[in-house]
């Protein structure tokens, strides 16, 4: 089943080959930007408020951590080669790794981020939400990547994102309380610049 619906969809774009290719040039951008998002969440929080965004941007990070962690586990168990490997003949728009198909690391993390950030803000959290589901289905686009690599892996990133934010709080806090003080100076003056005074409750 997983590989019929892997070979519909493939020799679909195969038949709009600029499918592959805009799923391709979205996909190498991917997890750049959503590094780039996740840290604007910290360096965007006001010093001297409260830390929600920062701590949103720790959980993500370490939630993404924790599922390509518990990738590697799986990869242990059970080696699931990726499709182009297991079928030569497949439409490949995306790079060839030699990385286990099962589950994807890509849809993994960018599912970790997006859920951790959403059990913090709905709003922002769901926009987070809809990049990974994008990323996610340009790994099957692409060619990289079986249906159930990219829902395996949203399953991984969410329960992941859950334990973290939930049970790792407490960890969470102590490590921006550290961090802050090194980057809160760094980040005073560009809020001063922009009129801010970066006083306020911590809340």
């Amino acid at each position: 089943m997983d590989y019929r619906l892997y070979h519909a969809v493939n020799e679909f774009v195969a038949a709009h080959s600029w499918i592959g290719r805009v799923a391709a040039s979205v996909e190498s951008w991917a997890i750049p930007l959503f590094a780039i998002a996740t840290l604007a969440l910290w360096l965007g929080s006001r010093p001297g408020t409260a830390r929600k965004w920062k701590l949103a941007c720790t959980s993500a990070l370490a939630s993404a951590g924790l599922a390509l962690l518990f990738n590697q586990l799986v990869a242990q168990v059970w080696f699931r080669d990726r499709p182009f490997a297991s079928h030569p003949d497949a439409a490949v728009w995306g790079s060839r790794s030699g990385d286990p198909s099962f589950p994807s690391d890509h849809a993994s993390a960018a599912f970790a981020i997006a859920v951790a950030v959403l059990l913090f803000d709905r709003a922002v959290g769901s926009l987070f939400l809809a990049a990974a589901v994008a990323v996610s289905v340009g790994r099957v686009l692409t060619g990289v990547h079986y249906p159930a690599d990219v829902v395996a892996a949203a399953l991984v990133g969410t329960a992941c994102a859950a334990v973290v934010v939930r049970a790792g709080r407490p960890l969470a806090v102590r490590i921006v309380s550290v961090v802050e003080r090194v980057t809160d100076p760094i980040v005073q003056p560009l809020w001063l610049a922009l009129g801010r005074d970066g006083r306020g409750d911590r809340g």
